[in-house]
C-alpha cells in the first residue's frame, strides 16, 4: 500500500463536543480510481480492525462513524469521498497509525 495520502485530500475539523471529522476526497481519472478507492478502504479496514466493536453514531456512545460515497462526475472523473467522525481516542489512534494523514492537510 502506498503511503496515505497519495490520492486523497485530507481535511480535519473539530466540533465543540470533542469529536473530530476527517474528510478524505479524491477526484481522479478512471484508471487511477481503484488506487484512490483502495486508500479509503485501507483507512476503513484499519478502523474496523481496531475499533470495530465501537462503530456507530457518536451520539449513541460509539467511538466512530463513517460515510463512503463513490460518484461518477461529469467528464468521466471518479470521486471518492470518505468521512470519518470519531472520538478523541479514535482519532489519536488513527493519527498514530497513519501519521502521513497530517501531511495531507492544507
Amino acid at each position: 500500500m502506498v503511503d496515505i495520502p497519495r490520492y486523497l485530500s485530507i481535511d480535519f475539523s473539530d466540533s465543540a463536543d470533542g469529536t473530530t471529522t476527517l474528510e478524505a476526497m479524491a477526484s481522479t481519472r478512471a484508471d487511477v480510481h481503484p488506487a484512490a478507492l483502495a486508500e479509503a478502504q485501507h483507512l476503513l479496514g484499519w478502523a474496523r480492525q481496531h475499533f470495530g466493536h465501537s462503530h456507530g453514531p457518536l451520539d449513541e456512545g460509539h467511538d466512530w462513524h463513517h460515510d463512503l460515497q463513490l460518484t461518477l462526475e461529469p467528464g468521466g472523473w471518479h470521486r471518492v469521498a470518505l468521512t470519518l467522525t470519531g472520538s478523541a481516542a479514535f482519532m489519536q489512534a488513527l493519527m498514530a497509525a497513519f501519521p502521513a494523514l497530517l501531511h495531507g492537510q492544507d
